[in-house]
C-alpha cells in the first residue's frame, strides 16, 4: 500500500467549498487503497470533521520546527499533497530534503493571486487586467510552488489557460481536476421536488471567504428590485461564521433573511426554487453552484461565479454582471415553470458532462503513477522548478532554522 501524506492549510470541515474539496481527493487516494496521513498546523474548530472515523491518521505538526523533519523521514510517504501554496512555502523544502523520492502534488484550490487581485482591483474602482496579475507578489509566491512541485492540481479551465498562456507555465506541470462529483440519474432527478413545492431563493456560502461576504452586499441592492415585482418571495442567506455586517441586514419584513449555519445545505438548496450568487470577484469553481445543479435548482451568477465551470455547455439559469438585469432574470427563472425545468435540465448536462467523478478519478489516478514511475525524467525536465528548489531549500531553511532557534 503506498502513502499519502496531505499537509492541510486547515482541518478539514464540510461547511466550506475547500473543504468538501479535500474530502474528494481523500476519497479518490482512498479507492486506491492510500494509506492516508493528514497533517495540520492549525487549530481545530467545532466544524472540524473527525478524519479518524474516515480511517485517516491525524497530526498536529508546528510551523518552523525540526520536529516535522523527524516525522516525515520515520513516515516516508510515497505521495505528499500540499493543501494550497502556503504550505508547500513551509514545508515544501523540508519533504524535498528528507522524502526526495516522494512525489510532490499541490492542490490550489482555486488560484489565491487570482482571487486576490480582483479583489484590489475592485475595491479600486480599476479594471481587472492581466498586467496587475504579473505585477502580483502573491501570484510569484503562488507561481514559484507551482513550479517546486511535480505536479498542479488546477480547478478550472479558466484558470489552466491562465497559467499556461499569461504564465507559461509547462502543461506537464498542471493537471485539471475539478470538483468529483456522482452522476446525476433518472432516480435523483424523480427525487427532486417540483417547481410548485419549492420556494423563494436562496444563497449559500462561508462568510470567512470575502467574495461571498461581498455578494450578500450586492444581493440586499438586487432584492430590492426582485422584491418589487414578488412580494411574497423570500431570500433566505446560509452560511458558517456569520459576520456581524451581514447579520445587520437580517429584515424579515423586507423578505431578506439571514438564516445562519445550514446543517444540510443540500437539504436547503433542493427546497429552494432559485439560487442567486452575484459574485464580483474571486477564482476557482463556486461549490455553490455546483450545489445548486447537484439538487436540480437553477441558479442567476456573474460571469466571474459561472467562469471555468461550464465549458461551452449552457448553464443551468442566467449569467448577468448588472444588476438590473440580475433580478429581472431571477424573477423569471422564479415564475415561468417551462423555463425552469429546461434550466434545470442544463445542469444535469454540466454536472454529468464535466464532473463525473468515476470518470476524473480513473484518469488522474493514471496521471499520478505514470509521473511517479518516471519521476527523474519529469523533474529534469522542470529545469526552472528544480532551480527555484535549489535557491528555496537555501534560503527558506536558514530562516526557518534562525525562527526555530529564536522561538527556543
Amino acid at each position: 500500500m503506498q502513502q499519502l501524506l496531505i499537509i492541510g492549510y486547515v482541518w478539514v470541515e464540510k461547511t466550506t467549498g475547500a473543504g468538501n474539496r479535500m474530502l474528494q481527493l481523500i476519497n479518490v487516494f482512498k479507492n486506491h487503497n492510500y494509506t492516508i496521513t493528514f497533517a495540520t498546523p492549525a487549530q481545530k474548530t467545532e466544524n472540524s470533521l473527525n478524519l479518524a472515523e474516515l480511517g485517516i491518521e491525524e497530526k498536529s505538526i508546528e510551523l518552523n520546527s525540526s520536529s516535522f523533519d523527524d516525522f516525515v523521514k520515520e513516515l516516508q510517504p510515497d505521495v505528499v499533497l500540499f493543501d494550497r501554496f502556503m504550505m508547500e512555502e513551509q514545508f515544501g523544502w523540508r519533504v524535498a530534503e528528507y522524502c526526495p523520492k516522494a512525489l510532490r502534488i499541490l492542490d490550489t484550490e482555486d488560484l489565491h493571486f487570482l482571487r486576490k487581485v480582483r479583489h484590489q482591483q475592485l475595491k479600486k474602482g480599476t479594471e481587472f487586467s492581466n498586467e496587475a496579475l504579473l505585477k502580483s507578489d502573491e501570484a510569484k509566491r503562488e507561481i514559484a510552488a507551482i513550479l517546486r512541485c511535480d505536479i498542479s492540481l488546477i480547478i478550472s479551465t479558466y484558470e489552466i489557460q491562465l497559467l499556461k498562456e499569461v504564465f507559461k507555465i509547462d502543461e506537464a506541470l498542471l493537471y485539471h481536476l475539478p470538483f468529483l462529483l456522482n452522476k446525476i440519474d433518472d432516480k435523483v432527478i424523480e427525487s427532486w421536488k417540483p417547481f410548485e413545492e419549492r420556494a423563494h431563493f436562496v444563497f449559500v456560502g462561508n462568510f470567512f471567504h470575502a467574495p461571498n461576504v461581498d455578494a450578500v452586499l450586492q444581493l440586499k441592492t438586487i432584492w430590492k428590485y426582485i422584491r418589487k415585482k414578488l412580494p411574497d418571495a423570500e431570500l433566505h442567506i446560509y452560511g458558517a461564521y456569520v459576520t456581524q455586517q451581514i447579520q445587520q441586514l437580517h429584515k424579515p419584513k423586507e423578505g431578506f433573511i439571514v438564516k445562519g449555519f445550514a446543517e444540510d445545505a443540500l437539504e436547503v438548496v433542493k427546497n429552494a426554487r432559485v439560487v442567486l450568487a452575484p459574485i464580483r470577484f474571486g477564482a476557482g469553481i463556486k461549490g455553490k453552484l455546483t450545489e445548486a445543479m447537484e439538487c436540480g435548482t437553477p441558479s442567476v451568477t456573474s460571469s466571474i461565479g459561472a467562469e471555468g465551470m461550464h465549458e461551452d455547455l449552457p448553464w443551468n439559469g442566467f449569467i448577468e454582471d448588472d444588476f438590473e438585469k440580475f433580478a429581472n432574470k431571477a424573477i423569471e427563472l422564479y415564475t415561468y415553470d417551462i423555463l425552469w425545468k429546461k434550466y434545470q435540465q442544463k445542469g444535469v448536462e454540466i454536472i454529468n458532462s464535466l464532473y463525473d467523478k468515476v470518470v476524473l478519478e480513473i484518469s488522474f489516478m493514471k496521471s499520478v503513477k505514470k509521473i511517479q514511475e518516471n519521476l527523474n525524467v519529469h523533474r529534469t525536465q522542470n529545469f526552472l522548478g528544480s532551480l527555484l528548489q535549489h535557491q528555496t531549500l537555501q534560503a527558506t531553511k536558514f530562516m526557518s532554522k534562525w525562527i526555530e532557534e529564536k522561538n527556543k
